[in-house]
């Protein structure tokens, strides 16, 4: 079977229902991809998701070596999205490795993983570079955005 990686963007959705959604795709670890895991919206800030999650079951875990740098995060937050991809791609490449690699090779035997951030829409996300990078190294990866 070929090894699986879920993404979700909390944008929109109230705290339940996230966990509902990760729950019904049989997520059990959430890594927040976001550099810096603070929330206006109650509830999913680092500590309190953490929480949230661990009583619903999930692991959770802050990835801010897989976060966008507050600079490169002005572009995706101005619509610059495709230059912001760009961006992001070589500041993984220089900065997140060790990281991807990691992470890739755990994705066998670890437990069903879920790559969170704030927007919805994966494809204006950083989490989409981090999944194409994933597939660099796991070429065979099923890569699900709920």
């Amino acid at each position: 079977m070929a090894p699986r990686i879920w993404t979700i963007g909390y944008e929109g959705l109230r705290l339940e229902e996230l966990v509902a959604e990760l729950q019904a795709a049989g997520v059990r670890r959430v890594l927040d991809v976001r550099f810096r895991p603070q929330s206006r919206r109650a509830g999913f800030s680092k500590t309190r998701l953490g929480a949230t999650l661990q009583e619903a079951g999930i692991a959770y875990e802050n990835r801010r070596t897989l976060g966008t740098p507050p600079d490169i995060r002005w572009l995706y937050r101005n619509r610059r999205v495709q230059e912001g991809a760009e961006q992001y791609r070589a500041h993984l490449r220089d900065t997140a490795g060790e990281e991807l690699d990691a992470l890739a090779a755990e994705l066998d035997d670890g437990p069903a993983t879920a790559l969170l951030c704030f927007e919805a829409q994966p494809h204006e996300c950083h989490r989409r570079q981090v999944t194409d990078a994933l597939r660099e190294r796991r070429p065979e990866l099923v890569v699900i955005d709920l």
